[in-house]
């Protein structure tokens, strides 16, 4: 099982970025693909997730109306579309699977694989 993110990187404050998530060595499908993140000092957060199984997608309230999540089943990938970046937008994003969400979808201990993480930095 593999999970490898991309498209990190510095921003100004306004701006936007599409962070990915590839995934391999699991059926695609049956699988909620969450992000989070983790800034220096913080704890790790759920910012969105999007469940295959019925479609529904999940935000925190701190991303709600600026992040869109959306998957490609073709390529096994999922995005995070994030505009109108703010500083504290600023951490290290991660992408999870977890292959049934009983509670919390944007609870990290019900994820069970992890990609490596990128860095997300926005200028102010």
């Amino acid at each position: 099982v593999q999970l490898v993110e991309s498209g990190g990187g510095l921003v100004q404050a306004g701006g936007s970025l599409r962070l990915s998530c590839a995934t391999s060595g699991f059926i695609f499908d049956d699988y909620a693909i969450g992000w989070f993140r983790q800034a220096p000092g913080k704890e790790r957060e759920g910012v969105s997730c999007i469940s295959f199984a019925d479609g529904r997608t999940y935000y925190s309230d701190s991303v709600q109306g600026r992040f869109t999540i959306s998957g490609d089943n073709a390529k096994n990938t999922v995005y995070l579309q994030m505009n109108s970046l703010k500083p504290e937008d600023t951490a290290v994003y991660y992408c999870a699977a977890s292959l049934l969400l009983l509670n919390d979808p944007l609870d990290s201990r019900q994820y069970d694989y992890w990609g490596q993480g990128t860095q997300v930095t926005v200028s102010s």
